[in-house]
């Protein structure tokens, strides 16, 4: 059975002083994303905005109870990184 993990989040970080550094800082945390977890992830909102950020990511797997626990590590790691807050957190599991 294929299970899709679906989640995004505003992501409030307080390093930076202009857009420019606010696409390093969201590009860095989106490649670490990427790599650590292998999941597909993108910026998907707040791109005018040089302290805010609006990130999406997706997983799958074959139960769900391991999509659930992706979609909460990647949360926690993105939470331990200390740069921001995490807030509007949506997420949906489709099987």
């Amino acid at each position: 059975m294929l299970v899709v993990g679906i989640c995004s989040f505003e992501w409030m970080f307080y390093e930076g002083a202009s857009l420019k550094d606010k696409r390093m800082i969201v590009k860095s945390l989106i490649q670490r994303l990427s790599s650590r977890y292998n999941v597909s992830v993108a910026e998907i909102g707040a791109q005018d905005k040089w302290q805010l950020a609006a990130i999406g990511f997706s997983c799958v797997g074959n139960e769900r109870r391991h999509v659930e626990r992706m979609l909460q590590e990647v949360l926690r790691f993105i939470e331990a990184d200390g740069r921001g807050e995490v807030f509007n957190i949506q997420q949906e599991i489709i099987s």
